[in-house]
């Protein structure tokens, strides 16, 4: 018998499993139970002694947990996995700005042990000096990879990164006494859309640049909108469509001219590391997001990290502590600095604690894993995999790509399919949908939809070849079905866990509930 070429396959027969799984609580069987905890001995009793929380803190009841036994509690989250996709069990090329690339499980190891799982965040300073220096040296590498001066791992992730950038800007602005009148960030439309809503909460009125014919930032527009009520740029670079400003060091030279900072939006740095820095762009600020180019991994939204780095002269205005290395009779040590904070300069917590230990572990044995060469490698080849991606997808006719003809994107394309849906009235959307009847994910663009009918693939470092190819076939297989079948592609998905789904409730906060605890007060039943 031959052996079958499974390489480049499309997964007709993909079928994914399909649970009707009530969520835990409703799952509760009172009296059930997991496991039985003992109570304390006598001797261990009088050795804890009385509790310390007061009376009035004490439950009168014990919380609403659901009582459910342990098989039944293993079968519950077991099904939920088999309903799941991710980087471990399809070729992850769709996430578009997200990033989502494999994770070496060794790292994850790593971070599963009780060293990392029992540390907290109130020991004293001695029994914590191997995870104080891991944040210490990760903070020195960020430095090397950016060119700038300081990191902070508070924000829990990019969106939080620019607010803490936000922020900075706010009160350094507010110590020179130019707080009211520098009022205006400067982003541009395919920067991600935290680049202008962070600095919204902060009260700032958001400018958005579009693009010029080419597709990079129209600078005419730009030196328009800079002047004295700037306080920044925020920009991601490339952005969303893939499009690299290489004039960007004359955008961050009219607004220093003009009296402003520059904020680097790097979620997306996956194409540039080893290659290009913030500081040399002429950068004030600069966010990395460790859950995305440093392979942490993403985690569903978390747990994550928008590592923040600043200059020198900015650095008195992050959040504390600070992680310092001193040296105490010839030996490293490492210790929180509050300096900054008890001076009144910084801008005060963002997120409790000093940031998620677990992930900014990973991100280390990433990059120690790699070295400086291999970090360069990785900007490398997930370009090559990106421009592979996009010639192969140029060459469908339904598929095109605006801006920049003829020239290639960094690490991620904004495509559209526009063609297609006049043509057979299968929108972007629907086609997302038929992907994951293939067990692949399949990324739009943020709205509103600049682009029409976009699609946003991101294919780092981690896919092969034949992953590539993989992808590239199934979707031309869904546009030939398009334009054959399109009513299978409209009432899609049919392997999938999910149907379609009515996005309407999402609308009306009556129609949707985040706790357990709300949806029994909205649906008005007893606890």
């Amino acid at each position: 018998m031959d052996l079958i070429d499974r390489s480049a396959k499309v997964r007709e027969n993909f079928h994914q499993a399909k649970w009707d799984e009530p969520i835990i609580f409703e799952l509760n069987t009172p009296g059930e139970r997991g496991i039985q905890v003992p109570k304390a001995e006598p001797e261990i009793r009088a050795a804890a002694g009385e509790t310390d929380i007061p009376e009035s803190m004490q439950r009168k009841t014990p919380p609403a947990l659901p009582e459910i036994a342990q098989h039944r509690v293993l079968r519950h989250y077991m099904r939920l996995s088999q309903q799941t996709l991710g980087a471990d069990l399809n070729i992850e090329i769709g996430q578009g700005t997200c990033t989502v690339k494999y994770s070496p499980k060794i790292n994850e190891v790593l971070a599963r042990q009780p060293q990392i799982t029992e540390l907290h965040p109130l020991q004293p300073e001695e029994t914590v000096q191997g995870m104080m220096e891991i944040f210490y040296k990760m903070d020195c590498i960020l430095r090397e990879i950016s060119g700038l001066d300081r990191f902070t791992f508070q924000p829990g992730g990019g969106s939080q990164g620019i607010l803490t950038m936000a922020s900075v800007l706010h009160n350094y602005f507010a110590e020179k006494g130019e707080g009211d009148q520098r009022d205006e960030i400067i982003t541009t439309i395919y920067s991600h859309p935290s680049d202008a809503a962070a600095p919204a909460v902060k009260g700032y009125k958001i400018i958005h640049i579009g693009p010029d014919k080419d597709g990079y930032p129209d600078l005419e527009a730009f030196k328009a909108a800079v002047g004295p009520r700037t306080a920044g740029f925020f920009v991601a670079n490339p952005e969303d469509t893939g499009v690299y400003n290489s004039r960007v060091r004359e955008f961050t030279r009219l607004v220093h001219e003009n009296g402003g900072l520059c904020g680097y939006d790097q979620a997306n740095a996956n194409g540039l590391l080893g290659v290009t820095r913030a500081r040399e762009a002429g950068f004030d600020l600069c966010f990395f997001n460790l859950h995305k180019s440093f392979s942490t991994p993403h985690g569903c939204g978390g747990p994550a990290c928008g590592a923040t780095g600043v200059t020198r002269e900015l650095e008195p205005f992050l959040p504390g502590p600070f992680i310092n290395e001193v040296e105490e009779e010839g030996v490293a040590k490492y210790v929180f600095d509050n300096a900054h904070v008890k001076s009144g300069r910084s801008i005060g917590k963002v997120r409790s604690w000093y940031g998620v230990a677990p992930v900014v572990l990973k991100a280390y044995s990433w990059v120690m894993s790699l070295g400086a060469e291999g970090l360069y490698e990785v900007a490398k080849v997930a370009v090559l995999n990106n421009n592979y991606l996009f010639k192969k997808l140029m060459e469908i006719p339904c598929v095109d790509a605006p801006y920049i003809k003829g020239k290639q994107r960094v690490e991620q394309v904004r495509y559209t399919i526009e063609k297609l849906a006049e043509d057979t009235g299968v929108t972007s959307g629907d086609i997302q949908r038929r992907m994951m009847d293939f067990g692949m994910h399949y990324w739009t663009s943020h709205h509103p939809y600049h682009i029409p009918e976009p699609i946003t693939l991101e294919p780092t470092e981690t896919p092969s070849r034949d992953d590539l190819d993989e992808y590239i076939n199934t979707l031309k297989h869904i546009f030939k079905e398009a334009y054959e079948n399109p009513e299978i592609i409209k009432t899609a998905p049919h392997q999938s866990v999910c149907h379609q789904v009515d996005s309407s409730p999402s609308d009306d906060p009556e129609q949707w509930a985040i706790t357990w605890r709300a949806y029994l007060k909205k649906a008005k039943k007893p606890a």
